[in-house]
């Protein structure tokens, strides 16, 4: 499929489509074609126009690097592969303890900009560069940057991913341009945060290698740009892509280090938001009291936390988030530990999801599929199946596959009920999910 993908070869990805019984119906409509369209490339009609390729590849979920129709490090790297003798690739744990050389060696000071930093770190051909830049040229990286997450945040990274990475590549020509100190020092900062929403939408449709590279990125730009409260952030975002892995043990690591680039920041939102993630990692490795405690100093530095002064990449966690993170961690202790700990996680996330609005989406849907697990965790499979088909129907407007991959908790306790009607039915909608 890989290489017929490569090769723009519709009708050989169709005839695979249908030997696995996909239906042409079911191909029409996915990809927006009418069945006689569908038949007449199965014949073997030659499909040219980069509109109807690029729909072809949306609507079967396929990156549209895959088919040349985009083109960054992941989509480097695996179209090649199509091509070319597969080499010999390393291993998810030696990236692991690459990046957190890496990340290590930034966070306290070393001098890697524009250093060779891994094999993780892909190294795409430069573009010419303006000759001098100024404040508004950095306020327009900065103001994209804000609307590009707020797409993110309201239908997922696989809606606007390709519109982050086209950003970055017009960013990043500003780099080698001349202009004030003070000017390229934000410029930095700026470029910093652009990588790390590439990074965030990366991981939110799936391609962590991707969001590796634009962590990694981020981060040695953060760092000469003197911004350790980015620094702060992207090392929790990292941190979050391990969470999301079922790595805790590295996941803290990041946590660990972001918490050296918070307290130096003097930022306590920042030194907040790296206690709660701290708090999920301690709770999905069983440590209840150590998870507790960070809970608890989560609150106490929210509560002293000066939000007016707040960056755009801290921002985001305000009262609703804390709802959020404690409602989350109890629903893990609750799974994993003791299951008295719904009462504790429910009155939370209620209150995170009655204060999202529709621009936090993604939010919504991931705080629902916890709820409804509470609910099914207390025997109230009822309750919990109409709060889950909730959670499910938010996820298919979304392009994340993230929030299918957080509905799991919810299917497996849908699952060991399915002598419940309404749990086999939720546990069913689940299974059945489709999103980008």
């Amino acid at each position: 499929m890989r290489a017929a993908l490569a090769a723009r070869e519709v009708s050989s990805v169709y005839r695979l489509l249908r030997r696995t019984g996909v239906s042409q119906r079911q191909i029409a409509a996915m990809t927006g074609q009418s069945q006689s369209e569908v038949s007449e490339i199965l014949k073997g009609r030659q499909v040219m126009a980069y509109d109807v390729l690029a729909r072809i590849a949306d609507g079967l979920g396929v990156p549209r690097g895959y088919m040349g129709l985009a083109y960054d490090e992941v989509t480097a790297v695996r179209v090649a592969v199509t091509r070319e003798a597969a080499q010999p690739e390393e291993s998810e744990e030696v990236k692991r303890r690459e990046f957190l050389a890496h990340a290590a060696a930034v966070t306290v000071g070393a001098n890697v900009l524009g250093n060779n930093s891994g094999s993780w770190v892909a190294n795409p051909v430069q573009t010419p560069a303006p000759g001098r830049i100024g404040i508004t040229d950095v306020r327009q990286v900065e103001a994209a940057t804000r609307a590009l997450r707020s797409l993110d945040y309201q239908y997922g990274g696989g809606f606007c991913r390709d519109a982050v990475v086209a950003q970055l590549s017009w960013g990043q020509q500003m780099l080698g341009a001349s202009g004030p100190d003070h000017v390229k020092q934000r410029l930095h900062v700026a470029l910093a945060d652009l990588h790390n929403l590439a990074g965030w939408t990366s991981f939110d449709i799936g391609l962590t290698d991707s969001a590796r590279n634009h962590f990694g990125k981020a981060l040695e730009l953060a760092k000469a740009g003197k911004s350790e409260p980015l620094v702060a952030n992207i090392l929790y975002r990292m941190g979050r892509v391990y969470l999301h892995k079922e790595s805790p043990d590295d996941a803290l690591k990041m946590f660990q280090l972001g918490q050296i680039a918070a307290q130096e920041s003097g930022s306590e939102l920042a030194v907040a938001v790296i206690c709660a993630n701290q708090a999920w990692a301690y709770a999905l490795m069983g440590h209840k009291d150590q998870t507790m405690k960070l809970i608890g100093r989560t609150r106490d530095e929210f509560a002293r936390a000066d939000h007016t002064k707040a960056e755009d990449w801290v921002r985001f966690f305000n009262e609703t988030d804390v709802y959020a993170m404690i409602g989350t961690v109890h629903t893990v202790l609750a799974q994993t530990t003791d299951p008295t700990h719904t009462k504790f996680a429910i009155p939370a996330l209620t209150k995170a999801i009655d204060s999202y609005g529709d621009d936090y989406a993604r939010s919504r849907a991931f705080n629902l599929s916890a709820l409804a697990t509470n609910h099914m965790l207390e025997g109230d499979i009822d309750h919990g199946a109409r709060v889950g088909r909730a959670a499910v129907e938010l996820a298919e407007s979304l392009k994340s596959s993230r929030v299918k991959d957080r509905l799991k908790p919810l299917l497996n306790e849908a699952t060991k009920r399915r002598n419940n009607a309404d749990a086999r039915e939720l546990a069913e909608q689940i299974i059945n999910l489709s999103v980008a």
